[in-house]
């Protein structure tokens, strides 16, 4: 129950937030941000990208 007393503000907040279109552009922004950092640091992707550099370059 007392995590219930903490999430429910916080959503409520968060409610608000999203339905600004200011912060949605920033929230894609950095979900942008944040994948192509993930897609360099996993192994297989990082193999894919650099046969296709070695192909074209």
């Amino acid at each position: 129950m007392t995590m219930l007393d903490v999430l429910l503000p916080v959503l409520t907040m968060a409610n608000g937030f999203w339905q600004s279109p200011f912060f949605l552009v920033l929230l894609a922004l950095a979900a942008g941000l944040m994948g192509a950092k993930a897609v360099e640091r996993i192994p297989f992707t990082r193999r894919i990208i650099e046969r296709r550099e070695a192909e074209n370059g």
